[in-house]
């Protein structure tokens, strides 16, 4: 079985006589580097987890946006003539993208997050989801209008 020799010491140090049987060891399945492929839903956490590269990359853009307007118009041209360069303009579509797609898992995952309970009882999901909808277009027609009017 899982028997392995070795010296066990007595109560003051002295070696025992006989063997000494240690349980054996668990086996562990080696996991491939790309065990998240296997499942839609550790797809999906994966890549909201990856989504957060692309949440700072707008933070960065807009510290720089804010460094760029507070070092006067030439500045700032130059910072919306970088903006309209092919990669940037590619890079920013992509990011949109994982954001959306960030904050879509996000909303879906907060009723796990953060169950609610009234009066015994949890409040249903939807309930929770849709505010942080309703809230998110809401703020998001307010930006549209704001930059859209002139």
């Amino acid at each position: 079985m899982g028997q392995v020799l070795g010296i066990a010491l007595g109560g003051k140090g002295e070696p025992m006589n006989g063997p000494v049987e240690h349980p054996p060891r668990a086996y562990q399945q080696r996991l491939s580097t790309w065990w998240w492929l296997s499942s839609w839903h550790y797809l999906k956490f994966m890549l909201r987890e990856l989504t957060s590269v692309f949440v700072g990359w707008f933070v960065v853009v807009t510290l720089l946006q804010i460094r760029a307007l507070t070092s006067g118009p030439a500045a700032y041209q130059a910072f919306e003539d970088w903006l309209k360069s092919p990669p940037l303009l590619i890079l920013n579509s992509i990011s949109f993208l994982f954001v959306v797609f960030h904050s879509v898992t996000w909303f879906n995952v907060t009723p796990k997050a953060m169950p609610i309970r009234m009066g015994g009882k949890r409040v249903p999901d939807l309930l929770i989801v849709l505010p942080n909808y309703a809230a998110w277009l809401v703020l998001s027609a307010a930006v549209a209008w704001i930059v859209l009017r002139g």
